[in-house]
């Protein structure tokens, strides 16, 4: 089976000892590409880094707890960013109402900016969206390319909305957790297999259906595995079905060309 994790943060501290295992892991799990996570300037550019290290996908972009730190021409930047052969999504960009990390209004002037320059780029949205549904909503119609909302974890009025604007959805190792993700698990079978995206979020969100339990509370790429078994067994269709279907998504998303199966 082959899998793509689009969404992990490899430029984390977390990971700082042992960077190259993390990915050899992955690989011999049958990981076969990883959109490295870009959260901010500087954050955009270890993972462009670290995404030609070891050839994998990056995003660049500022996520709204660091919508804070954009001064000056910060959209130029992520241009210049964007213009990168590994570079093939703008974000992570949107708003969290959750964590008001950054103020709101400051939030919603750098997603704004990013989408326009997503539409005027042609590059996918890496979108983040945590109790913030509406204003969220009212932002992303503006956009003209196709996107993902990642680390879904709404309600079913919000999937709805994404689902019909023609975003993909991510999935995470939430949906292993039967008493946090019981939602989300209720809703899984309402996403359409081609729109299904699968990511760890790592060094977040271990899976909680991993057995033995590992002594690590550190998510990794290779525990993808795990996330898709949970969602095959909820939409009731095998494995390999739904590993694949979200494997040739995320290459029709991110506009990447599907290597032959050996």
């Amino acid at each position: 089976m082959r899998y793509f994790d689009i969404g992990v943060n490899l430029s984390s501290e977390q990971f700082a000892k042992d960077r190259a295992d993390v990915v050899c892991r992955a690989q011999s799990a049958g990981v076969e590409n990883i959109l490295l996570i870009g959260s901010n300037i500087d954050d955009s550019r270890q993972a462009i880094a670290l995404a030609h290290t070891f050839n994998l996908t990056a995003s660049a972009g500022i996520h709204p707890h660091d919508a804070k730190t954009a001064q000056g021409n910060y959209c130029e930047t992520i241009a210049s960013l964007a213009s990168d052969s590994a570079v093939v999504a703008i974000g992570e960009c949107g708003l969290d109402y959750n964590r008001d990390f950054s103020p709101r209004d400051k939030q919603r002037e750098v997603f704004a900016a990013q989408v326009a320059l997503a539409n005027k780029l042609n590059k996918p949205l890496y979108m983040h969206q945590r109790d913030a549904h509406q204003d969220f909503l009212a932002i992303v119609k503006e956009a003209e390319v196709p996107g993902v909302v990642h680390c879904f974890t709404d309600s079913e009025q919000a999937l709805e909305a994404y689902l019909e604007l023609g975003f993909y959805i991510g999935i995470t190792g939430w949906l292993c957790d039967e008493r946090r993700g019981d939602t989300l698990r209720q809703l899984l079978p309402r996403i359409p297999l081609d729109k299904l995206l699968f990511e760890t979020d790592a060094p977040y969100l271990l899976p909680r259906n991993i057995k033995p339990k590992p002594k690590s509370r550190r998510c990794e790429p290779m525990h993808i595995t795990h996330v898709v078994a949970q969602a095959a067994e909820l939409y009731g269709l095998p494995v390999e079905e739904v590993a694949d279907a979200a494997f040739n998504n995320a290459h029709k998303l991110f506009a990447l060309e599907v290597s032959a199966c050996d």
